[in-house]
């Protein structure tokens, strides 16, 4: 037998060897290995985080009360995602686990001090949640249902002062080449940041109201982008220190009905001629157009593409608690 042919055999007996040690599904990394699992990976934070009031805040784990069998589930999948097998979408890390990390994310952003898991500085706040839905389903529309109950607490006084149930539910159309895993995970990050969203808002309006010193504030006013108070009316009001660890403190003012918050949120409703053109906001597809979408208010990258017509692109400024319209005239 000649030398290469030698090779050519030991070669061919070393592949199939390789091959049959990684046929196993639930193994990563094989030749024929099959990952049918959502990987989670968290946006980039960039820059430092800018403090900007003295609330400072510790958010709890998150508890999982939805029931499922594994803390894991997703949704069902009766359509194609491109990459995963089966009938079902599972993360590979738990969905109070990423609530928690998303709520911390959002609240950082909105300039809370949020202390690390093994921080010994003392909290002047306690925010803890319970997944009462969160699911995102993949078939003809893809859905997502999400319900957070979110409890805030007085760490000096233990006393609980705000608690709510809150609430997002929508559907996309995913296009006719369907999903991948990529935009399944965006898809499911949108929707539980516009609860966390939601959710920092409604905190922003009671603990200004109730603990306007943490702010800077005079009780009874607000903190407004863009504006800078040089005389307001002289209120006589207890208000809680700012310590470094917990004291006695006056407790706020109960309320009996939902604070109505300023949201940090904005819609926008995009359209274009002609429609169905597939829709990228920040380089995440989002569907078909025509659609409406939350999103956090700001600056952010949009655009359509539509097979025969040149893809198009504009920047949009979306305002808190507006609808900002957009629509795009394509062109061959």
């Amino acid at each position: 037998m000649s030398k290469l042919r030698q090779v050519v055999l030991v070669g061919a007996c070393l592949m199939t060897l390789v091959a049959c040690s990684s046929t196993n599904t639930g193994e990563k990394g094989g030749w024929f290995s099959s990952d049918n699992l959502l990987h989670y990976t968290a946006p980039e934070v960039k820059g430092e985080p800018v403090i900007s009031n003295g609330a400072v805040l510790r958010i709890k784990p998150f508890v999982d009360e939805r029931g499922q069998k594994s803390p894991r589930f997703l949704g069902d999948k009766t359509t194609r995602v491109r990459g995963m097998d089966g009938n079902v979408l599972v993360m590979d890390r738990d969905l109070s686990d990423i609530a928690t990390q998303v709520y911390k994310r959002k609240f950082t952003k909105a300039g809370y001090e949020v202390l690390a898991d093994d921080a010994t500085k003392a909290p002047v706040f306690e925010l803890s949640g319970v997944l009462k839905r969160l699911t995102l389903n993949s078939k003809d529309r893809d859905d997502v249902d999400i319900a957070i109950e979110a409890n805030l607490t007085d760490v000096a006084s233990g006393k609980l002062i705000w608690s709510a149930l809150v609430t997002e539910k929508n559907d996309r159309f995913a296009g006719v080449s369907g999903n991948n895993k990529e935009n399944v995970v965006a898809y499911l990050n949108q929707g539980v940041n516009i609860v966390a969203g939601k959710t920092v808002s409604a905190v922003d309006a009671l603990l200004m109201a109730t603990y306007p010193n943490l702010f800077n504030l005079t009780p009874g006013t607000k903190a407004i982008n863009g504006v800078t108070v040089y005389t307001a009316p002289i209120v006589t009001q207890t208000v809680v220190p700012v310590v470094a660890a917990p004291v006695a403190v006056v407790a706020p003012v109960a309320v009996a009905a939902p604070v109505a918050a300023a949201s940090s949120t904005g819609t926008l409703a995009l359209s274009s001629k002609p429609s169905r053109a597939k829709v990228y906001v920040d380089g995440v597809y989002f569907g078909l157009s025509p659609m409406k979408i939350e999103m956090d208010a700001g600056v952010h990258e949009v655009e359509v593409k539509l097979d025969g017509y040149k893809a198009a692109s504009e920047k949009v400024a979306v305002r808190k608690a507006n609808t900002t319209e957009l629509e795009f005239a394509l062109k061959r």
